[in-house]
């Protein structure tokens, strides 16, 4: 599967996250190394999630202030 992806870059090297799963994070120190780290959270949070028993109603709304 895809998964679209944010890449942060700062001075201690590259943050990514995965918007679509919830808390799913990870970094490097170089854009590949972050890349890298971010499939394999992908791997892991989707392994969790086979294995959640409970199931969860997430959504997603915007709110004006």
């Amino acid at each position: 599967m895809e998964y679209k992806i944010i890449l942060i870059e700062s001075e201690e090297g590259f943050a990514a996250s995965c918007p679509v799963l919830r808390g799913c994070h990870s970094q490097g120190a170089t854009r590949e190394e972050a890349l890298d780290n971010i499939r394999h959270a992908i791997r892991e949070w989707l392994e969790a999630a086979e294995m959640e028993t409970e199931v969860f109603s997430i959504s997603e709304e915007t709110v004006t202030v």
